[in-house]
C-alpha cells in the first residue's frame, strides 16, 4: 500500500494517515513492534524501487526513516532525549518536539515554513502519542528506534511501582549522595539482569549502562532520570 503512494514525489498528511491506519492491524490507534517494522520496511523498499528521493519529511513518514539514520543507537537516542526535554519534565512536549523537528530539518537541509513545521509536529504527536496527552514520554518516543536498538522495550518488563523503585534507588545509591554513578548503576543492572534473565541480557549490560547514563547530568544519574527507565509511575 505504501508503494502505491510513493510512486509520486510527495504525499499529503492525509494520505500518510491512510497508510498508517493500514498498518495499525489491531486498530489501537498506533503501530508498534511487528506493525512498525513492516511499515518502515515497505517504505524503505518502496523508496529504493521507485528510485526517487521522495520528499516525505515534508510528509511524516520520512521522519521515521531519517530519525533512524541519524540516531542509530539507543545511546544517541537518549542523548537526543536529554537535549530536547529542555525542562527535564520527563516528556517531550509540543514546543520541544517542534524544536527537535526543526533541527532535524535544518540538519537535512530540507526546506520548511512555520505552517509546515506545525503540521509535522501535530502529525508526529498523533502517530506516537498513544495516550493522547499532547506530549511524548520516553517509551512513546523510543518507538522510533528499530526493535533491536530499543532496549527500553525490554525494560518495560522490569518496571517497578514507585515505592519499590525508591527503595531500589536508595539501596544502590551506596554513598547516599542522591544520585548514582556508573559503578552504582552497573551493580544495579547486573542484579536486574540476574533476576530477569528471560527479559534482560547480561552481555548487553554495557549497552544498557551507556544508554541510561546518557540521561545523566555529568555522570550523575538522579532519581527522576533513572525513573524514566525503571519506574512504572511518574516521580
Amino acid at each position: 500500500m505504501a508503494r502505491a503512494y510513493l510512486q509520486g514525489v510527495e504525499i499529503s498528511a492525509s494520505q500518510f494517515l491512510d497508510i498508517f491506519h493500514h498498518y495499525d492491524n489491531d486498530g489501537n490507534g498506533y503501530i508498534e513492534g511487528k506493525e512498525l517494522q513492516n511499515f518502515i520496511k515497505e517504505l524503505q523498499q518502496a523508496r529504493k524501487q521507485a528510485g526517487l528521493l521522495v520528499q516525505i519529511l515534508p510528509t511524516e513518514e520520512n521522519f521515521l526513516l531519517f530519525f533512524r539514520q541519524q540516531l542509530q543507537s539507543c545511546t544517541e537516542f537518549m542523548q537526543a532525549w536529554r537535549t530536547y526535554d529542555a525542562d527535564h519534565s520527563g516528556y517531550i512536549e509540543a514546543d520541544e518536539l517542534k524544536n527537535f523537528l526543526k533541527d532535524l530539518l535544518q540538519q537535512a537541509k530540507k526546506p520548511y515554513d512555520e505552517k509546515k513545521l506545525e503540521e509535522y509536529t501535530q502529525t508526529t504527536l498523533k502517530i506516537f502519542d498513544s495516550n493522547n496527552d499532547g506530549k511524548l514520554c520516553l517509551s512513546e518516543m523510543a518507538r522510533l528506534l528499530p526493535d533491536q536498538e530499543n532496549f527500553l522495550l525490554k525494560f518495560q518488563g522490569v518496571k517497578m511501582e514507585r515505592k519499590e523503585f525508591n527503595k531500589i534507588f536508595e539501596l544502590y545509591d551506596k554513598d547516599r549522595n542522591g544520585y548514582m554513578d556508573e559503578n552504582e548503576l552497573d551493580a544495579l543492572l547486573k542484579d536486574l539482569c540476574e533476576k530477569n534473565k528471560k527479559v534482560l541480557e547480561v552481555n548487553k549490560i554495557a549497552t544498557y549502562k551507556s544508554a541510561i547514563m546518557a540521561l545523566s547530568d555529568g555522570g550523575k544519574l538522579y532519581r527522576t532520570e533513572l525513573a524514566l527507565v525503571l519506574c512504572a509511575e511518574d516521580i
